[in-house]
């Protein structure tokens, strides 16, 4: 079979705005950047869970559920690491159609591979958060051990010690984590959020 079989049926499909309405939230994706250990999945998994106390519906995609299934053929290249991050764009433009507030935690480490996300979703619903903490600290939350490991040589193309980090210029919303906890950094979030998901009149 070849591209020119494929029959989109997107029309004949319920549109974003018939399934946002039912939800009652408008949809957007959150692609949080940062070192590892800079606190991305746990103010994500925070911000899920305040969302649904809330009445929203939101979904968290990270290194462990993504890797560990759809992409756990790839590697950490920086080929591997593109093609990891148009997975998870597309997957995430299957939410944002669906009414659903995507929440990615990704590393993401360069400006072109954000921008290359970026252009898969739409500008217009990609909301760049850059949790941003030095990388000592970092280092002292390395629960996994992966930064010692990067250091001895164990760990190659590890982010912040053998490969680069290029921080966001102009983010949407930049949290320093460590300069507040992960409820202060969560509620930042969720106040940035919540206007821009409210269904408006």
């Amino acid at each position: 079979m070849s591209k020119k079989d494929i029959h989109p049926i997107f029309e004949r499909l319920l549109q974003r705005e018939d399934r946002q309405k039912r939800l009652g939230q408008q949809s957007k994706v959150l692609w949080l950047t940062g070192l590892s250990g800079s606190g991305k999945s746990t103010i994500a998994l925070t911000l899920e869970r305040m969302l649904f106390e809330n009445g929203f519906f939101a979904q968290v995609l990270d290194g462990d559920n993504i890797r560990s299934g759809i992409n756990n053929n790839l590697s950490f290249s920086m080929e591997d690491r593109q093609e990891n991050i148009r997975r998870i764009a597309e997957v995430s433009r299957l939410y944002l159609h669906s009414g659903i507030i995507a929440i990615n935690c990704f590393i993401s480490p360069t400006k072109a591979i954000r921008a290359f996300a970026r252009d898969i979703i739409g500008a217009e619903d990609f909301l760049e958060i850059y949790i941003n903490a030095p990388l000592d600290v970092c280092e002292s939350r390395d629960v996994k051990g992966l930064y010692q490991k990067a250091r001895r040589g164990e760990l190659k193309e590890f982010t912040g010690i053998d490969s680069p980090y290029e921080a966001p210029e102009q983010p949407d919303l930049e949290i320093r984590t460590d300069q507040a906890t992960i409820e202060e950094a969560t509620e930042m979030l969720y106040r940035f959020l919540l206007p821009q998901i409210q269904i408006k009149n």
